[in-house]
């Protein structure tokens, strides 16, 4: 299982990462980021797109 947390200090609410997995992270009415906290290991590429698209580098991926 891979533990995903995201830094809201560091989040600007771009949204990068919804582009990459946009079942895992989404911007709610607000325009706040919102995200599963944990995913299967078979997301891992896809998580660590949405980690590297993030320009403020504010997505960790725990394994």
């Amino acid at each position: 299982m891979i533990t995903i947390s995201v830094d809201t200090n560091a989040c600007n609410n771009y949204g990068q990462c919804c582009f990459e997995a946009e079942d895992i992270f989404a911007l709610d009415d607000d325009g706040t980021l919102q995200f599963v906290p944990q995913a299967d290991d078979s997301r891992l590429d896809e998580l660590e797109n949405a980690a590297d698209a993030c320009p403020m580098q504010a997505i960790t991926l725990n394994r």
